[in-house]
């Protein structure tokens, strides 16, 4: 009996070995972990006592490999502490930023074969972040990874935010629904905007990407993303409709593999940020706080920046990026001067200078310009690995004036590198491309990858393209050059790291109102999802709403009115912002235009005011070294009424707010373009109830 008693004893210790929890700061957020009986690990969460995730298992499986990193671990030890600290951004949302976290860090043990794993998990007050790393060790050195097995089993069938699994693009409209009915919308075969959907179909998986944004029926809501996507395939997130599960579904590569590894590594983390107030979730810091710091030398080269540019009348106005309609199939064996121009090609000489003196006249940092290289005549075709060179312009963009007049007028041109998805190419044309910049007074890119990726076989989201997009950025710095990518990845807080990467596309932006359009709620979906990651560039600021203007028989749309085209400037966070109409209809509106021309692009603070996904925002924030502040309010395809409490702005003081709001009959389908302007004094005490037009916005500007 005695002998008995010892046992359990033993046993019920060794249990305890095998568990432990780690709260955060503020004791609202709790993650136990445990090694369940087979020796799989396995982690939990709960939020102010309410289960958040159940038991959801976690592993790495290794392929061509009986000993996979999924079980017979045990516990070898735990450590944890606590980290707080305060940093400064070099550009953000605000001055500086609180990183403040309860860690756990568990050492496993794979008895089969002695090989460790350590589980890291650091609990802020907002959410969660986890990773796996693998210690330099004697039994683990390479490795290929064929999947990992993080789950995400959910307590209920929540309200979902969500894009389709592709690996290749995020440029779908977003679905809400419940979780229950994901997989019968994607049986459906609805969501047709994606180049490749419906890949994971063909492979019987059926996914959603990150940022999924989630709400509970009892009103938490629950984002999950991955942060620092380092040298590892972006995650999907495949699901158990069955059981409410989600496991992490990593992009393959050409010939079926997810990463290959070598120890010392860690992955990225995978992270839960976690609230009952949806203020939270935008507000949240989470993810750049689990990003490396900036090691760069000097960022005094870094700066936002406001820009215009040679862009949307291609998509509305029938100019083009290419110089002529002759096919040019290789580069180098077309003399461009001896063909003859389309007569519709944007990026002339002329309608460029004509910008640069608009960007100086209005007080406008750059100017982009699209389609002034040669190759566009058969960019996307069959020999598009060489099309580009990223150095030799059309005969009709004179580059040499054009640097020197923009230069006399104080204003920048900004470069454009389309790669069409041909990253080896852009890559051995790296130092010759920036050098070039260099030279010419270019000290900004837009890079863009149309298309299916080279080298052959990878998509935009494997761990291939994932490096390509850090090397374009760590290149770029060398040369003091600041990067903007298109169809790149999507976002992970990268930009923490590389400040110089000072925004991406990565989502479904505002040249799709030009191709099949956008959903009124459009825009407050995508603060909790894609821009969670970081800053997008949405190119917002459309003035002519409808297209009519240019043709007639063009019935298509932006689906806003032109007030939430301004609000746009500060619920949709980036340093990087266009004014992306075509410059004569801002010559139109002066008016509302001055709102664009003194909107911030860099904040020493931001209050979130009001937010409900898929419905509204509401956000306040002050410009950087300056007693100004701006409010943006968007609301979804219904009209309401926008309550704004001024209490952010310093007490006893008077300020005047200039309110650029919809007019009383404007409507996103009716009425766009239908505004007006007034001004009120404010204090931190004025409470303003706001009304917003369907699918429409308010805009204030506070001095």
């Amino acid at each position: 009996m005695k002998y008995l008693l010892s046992l359990l004893i033993l046993m019920k210790a060794m249990t305890m070995m095998a568990q432990e929890s780690v709260k955060s700061p503020n004791g609202n957020l709790e993650v136990k972990f445990h090694i369940s009986k087979n020796g799989t690990p396995n982690y939990a969460i709960s939020y102010k006592g309410k289960s958040i995730v159940n038991d959801s298992k976690l592993g790495i499986k290794i392929a061509k490999d009986t000993v996979s990193l999924v079980k017979g671990f045990e516990l070898l030890k735990a450590k944890k502490s606590t980290f707080n600290e305060t940093w400064v951004p070099v550009w953000g949302q605000s001055n500086s930023i609180k990183s403040h976290y309860n860690e756990l860090a568990v050492t496993l043990n794979q008895k089969k074969r002695e090989t460790q794993m350590i589980l890291r998990f650091r609990v802020f007050d907002d959410g969660v972040g986890f990773r796996y790393e693998f210690p330099k060790q004697k039994n683990l050195n390479y490795f290929v990874i064929e999947d990992e097995l993080t789950e995400f089993s959910l307590t209920g069938d929540h309200k979902a935010f969500w894009l389709p699994g592709d690996y290749n693009t995020e440029e779908y409209r977003t679905s809400t629904t419940l979780i229950s009915e994901i997989i019968p919308k994607l049986q459906s075969k609805t969501l047709t905007v994606g180049e490749n959907y419906p890949l994971y179909e063909n492979l019987g998986i059926y996914s959603v990407q990150s940022p999924l944004m989630l709400k509970t029926k009892d009103g938490i809501f629950i984002n999950i993303h991955e942060a620092a996507l380092v040298d590892y395939p972006a995650m999907s997130l495949k699901l158990d409709e069955k059981h409410f599960k989600f496991t992490s579904h990593l992009t393959t590569d050409a010939v079926g593999n997810k990463a290959y590894i070598q120890t010392d590594f860690t992955t990225p983390w995978r992270t839960l940020i976690i609230s009952d107030d949806a203020r939270d979730i935008l507000a949240s810091n989470l993810i750049v706080n689990l990003n490396e710091p900036c090691n760069y030398e000097t960022t005094d080269w870094i700066k936002p920046v406001k820009y215009i540019g040679v862009w949307w009348e291609m998509f509305v106005k029938g100019n083009t990026w290419a110089y002529t309609n002759e096919s040019n199939t290789k580069l180098g064996k077309t003399d461009y001067s001896k063909l003859k121009p389309n007569g519709t090609h944007g990026a002339t000489t002329e309608n460029v200078k004509k910008h640069i003196d608009f960007a100086a006249k209005h007080g406008f940092d750059q100017v982009l310009v699209e389609g002034w290289n040669e190759g566009w005549e058969d960019w996307y075709g069959l020999w598009k690995e060489d099309v580009f060179d990223f150095v030799t312009p059309y005969p009709d963009f004179n580059l040499n004036y054009l640097r020197d007049y923009a230069k006399s007028k104080g204003v920048k041109l900004m470069m454009h590198h389309e790669t069409s998805a041909a990253a080896t190419n852009y890559e051995r044309r790296f130092d010759p491309a920036f050098q070039f910049m260099v030279d010419n007074n270019y000290n900004a890119v837009k890079t863009g990858y149309v298309g299916y990726p080279i080298p052959r076989g990878e998509w935009r989201s494997g761990q291939w393209m994932a490096n390509h997009y850090r090397r374009v950025a760590e290149t770029a710095a060398k040369y003091k050059i600041m990067v903007n990518s298109h169809e790149a990845v999507r976002s992970t807080g990268l930009h923490r790291t590389y400040p110089n990467w000072l925004a991406q596309e990565s989502a479904r932006g505002t040249e799709f109102e030009a191709l099949g359009g956008n959903y009124p709620d459009h825009t407050t979906i995508l603060p909790f999802t894609r821009l969670v990651g970081g800053p997008m560039d949405y190119t917002p600021g459309i003035f002519q709403i409808t297209f009519d203007k240019y043709n007639p028989e063009n019935k298509g749309r932006v689906s806003t009115t032109l007030v939430k085209q301004l609000a746009l400037y500060v619920t949709m966070y980036s340093p990087l912002q266009m004014a992306a109409d075509i410059i004569d209809n801002y010559e139109r509106f002066p008016d509302a235009f001055q709102f664009i021309k003194d909107v911030a692009v860099d904040w020493d603070e931001t209050k979130i005011l009001e937010a409900e996904p898929g419905d509204y925002i509401t956000i306040a924030r002050k410009a950087k070294g300056k007693n100004e502040w701006f409010v943006g309010g968007i609301t979804d395809e219904n009209a309401r009424t926008a309550k704004i409490d001024f209490s952010f702005l310093p007490a006893n003081k008077k300020f005047k707010a200039t309110i650029y709001e919809d007019a009383k009959d404007a409507h996103w389908e009716t009425k766009p373009m239908a505004y007006k302007i007034r001004t009120i004094e404010v204090t931190s005490k004025t409470i303003l109830n706001q009304a917003l037009a369907a699918g429409g916005g308010v805009a204030i500007s506070i001095r």
